[in-house]
């Protein structure tokens, strides 16, 4: 998706895939295949390269930092990018920065949760610092031993993150992108509804929410972006209390899923921005094309290759945007996604979920 727009800005991109038939191999010429934890396979990429940016965090730090004394420029850089890599850096960070999210405490053992879970009230939700993603590394524990797995493998030092359950009312996700100049652009505040831990629908903006809120929770995104020093495009996943508050939950400094929608909603997407920004080009504007945005993950398929369903889909749901991903089908595994713009969002999310269903084979 950051090679389409690319290729509109006429922005060479060089891509280090795990595999030769992954998805962004498919559709990047410039494709050398080696891991991100590979310090000579990051090193190869970087002949003529003006920065180094990401699609995820699993880069080592020690690597980053390397590289930024020998003078390359990594966007966002190693001192932000430790935030998104490590959940209890993160937390303390945005305590600091007076942003508003659960209680917590790092945790080393069961009677250290114990002491916590009695003191915020049962049952709680433990987090593994570094790693998780897509609900993986994440569970609720209704009780001490509830983690001792999860105990019994941390290094010495190591540390997990418990953190209070919040009630929420639903899930919110402020999307922005800064340049290393500061100037700092905002997406309208979108809803997200997660299933088993992975985001299954994004609705844009998020219905119903009150005006003020909306600025105060850009406001929050904007907060971090500027204390953590981020360049790039940022996503903030927020919860919306039951009493209006917002606690922020986790971050992403890299183009994410809360803001495909921005490709066919959004008169700039976010990988034309997060390009823009790590390039430190002046930002495009970020006002959506439509009232309404729903954009809903395709997860898994009953049929081995969802393009079969293209003709019904494309019959039944002219207004559909889909996105497929080129990926091996397996059971629950994020295939693509149908993106559906125009001026009634419950008439936009049927005609995406539909398309979605008949991608799936139902």
């Amino acid at each position: 998706m950051m090679q389409q727009a690319a290729v509109g800005l006429g922005v060479h991109l060089r891509a280090l895939v795990e595999d030769a038939g992954g998805s962004a191999a498919q559709v990047v010429p410039d494709a050398p295949v080696g891991r991100a934890d590979d310090a000579a396979a990051v090193r190869s990429l970087l002949a003529g390269a003006d920065v180094l940016t990401f699609e995820h965090e699993h880069v080592p730090a020690d690597l980053l930092r390397a590289l930024e004394a020998d003078g390359v420029a990594v966007r966002p850089g190693s001192a932000a990018l430790a935030h998104a890599q490590d959940k209890i850096v993160m937390r303390r960070r945005l305590a600091e920065l007076g942003v508003p999210g659960p209680r917590w405490a790092p945790v080393a053992d069961a009677a250290a949760l114990r002491r916590f879970g009695d003191d915020v009230g049962w049952p709680v939700v433990v987090k593994t610092a570094r790693g998780g993603y897509d609900g993986k590394g994440v569970r609720v524990v209704a009780d001490a031993t509830g983690a001792d797995d999860w105990f019994g493998g941390l290094g010495a030092g190591e540390e997990l993150l418990a953190e209070e359950r919040v009630p929420f009312v639903r899930e919110l996700a402020v999307l922005l992108a800064r340049r290393p100049s500061g100037e700092v652009r905002a997406w309208p505040v979108v809803e997200t509804v997660q299933r088993d831990g992975i985001c299954a629908e994004v609705l844009a903006p998020a219905p119903g929410l009150d005006p003020a809120r909306a600025a105060e929770a850009v406001a929050v995104g904007e907060r971090i972006a500027e204390g953590l020093d981020v360049t790039g495009v940022l996503a903030v996943e927020m919860f919306e209390l039951p009493d209006g508050r917002i606690a922020v939950n986790e971050l992403a400094m890299r183009p994410h899923n809360s803001g495909h929608w921005t490709i066919d909603g959004a008169t700039t997407s976010q990988f034309e921005q997060h390009l823009r920004a790590v390039l430190d080009l002046p930002l495009g504007e970020t006002a959506p094309r439509a009232p309404v945005s729903v954009m809903v993950n395709l997860l898994g398929s009953a049929l081995p290759d969802p393009t079969q369903a293209l003709p019904a889909v494309l019959a039944a749901h002219p207004a559909a945007r889909v996105h497929l991903y080129g990926k091996e089908v397996r059971p629950g595994r994020k295939l693509g996604h149908v993106t559906v713009v125009g001026d009634d969002v419950g008439a936009a999310r049927a005609a995406a979920s539909g398309a979605v269903a008949l991608l799936r084979g139902e």
